[in-house]
């Protein structure tokens, strides 16, 4: 039992918050059951260890399992460790440190029919949010392209729910990098903006292998950004709503294609 809050172990793991701490071990936190259940389940090679509390919940035998499927170990802590160990201010009993997968862009990218690409996006649960609608969307990949949030980032991690484990999440330098990958995939580039056309549910090009670009939450894409993309396109607003988030558009233009590309 990890008793002392105030172990260099436990300060350790803590640090793990911080983005530069996180890129210089290449480890990040997962907190809470849901989360933690879906890094055993589907990428449990990235797991390093589990910490859990001594509590009876529902969970506690399914983690104890999971995580001797996967040969992880998981240590016992007391509820003041974990609150000093978590980044949410009333963890759940149980986070994991993960090792961050290193997939290349391209590798990312082959085979790929529908692609998700993040450029600038800096509130995290925006970031999550769209990530876990492109993994329901049955997309093959997500980029976080530019100076956009890191997917590591701990509330991104929990607005997952688990996503984050089901499909290759890749951080490019530009947006130009994402696009030139993708167009070297097979994948047409659609930039989603409210300077597009209006996006047509029947349209005959959404069944075509397909990476779309979602940009800022508060200015959206560049000129430049648009530039890049093959086509720029918007949902149309039928009611009187001013615009929609970020998210919600998002999962309805990758829903869209997904419909589109299953019929």
């Amino acid at each position: 039992m990890l008793e002392n809050p105030k172990a260099p172990r436990v300060r350790r793991v803590a640090a793990l918050a911080r983005k530069k701490d996180r890129l210089a071990e290449r480890h990040f936190l997962v907190e809470g059951p849901q989360a933690v259940r879906e890094l055993l389940l589907h990428a449990p090679a990235q797991a390093k260890i589990v910490y859990a509390t001594m509590g009876s919940e529902a969970w506690q035998f399914e983690i104890d399992r999971l995580a001797d499927d996967a040969q992880v170990d998981v240590e016992r802590v007391t509820d003041a460790v974990l609150a000093a160990m978590a980044e949410t201010v009333q963890p759940q009993g149980v986070l994991a440190v993960a090792e961050m997968a290193e997939v290349p862009l391209t590798t990312a990218l082959e085979g790929a029919r529908l692609v998700a690409v993040l450029h600038e996006v800096r509130d995290p649960g925006n970031a999550g949010a769209v990530l876990r609608a492109a993994d329901a969307a049955g997309a093959d990949a997500v980029v976080f392209a530019g100076a956009s949030i890191d997917p590591w980032h701990p509330k991104v991690v929990r607005a997952t729910t688990g996503s984050l484990f089901h499909l290759p999440v890749v951080q490019t330098a530009t947006l130009d990098d994402a696009v030139q990958a993708a167009h070297g995939a097979g994948l047409s580039v659609f930039a989603a903006d409210v300077h597009g056309d209006d996006l047509q549910t029947d349209a005959e090009f959404l069944r075509d292998p397909v990476a779309w670009v979602f940009g800022n939450e508060a200015h959206g894409l560049t000129a430049a950004d648009r530039q890049l993309a093959d086509r720029v396109l918007r949902l149309p607003l039928f009611g009187k709503a001013e615009s929609l988030n970020l998210a919600t558009a998002a999962s309805v233009c990758l829903y869209t294609t997904a419909f589109a590309q299953r019929k």
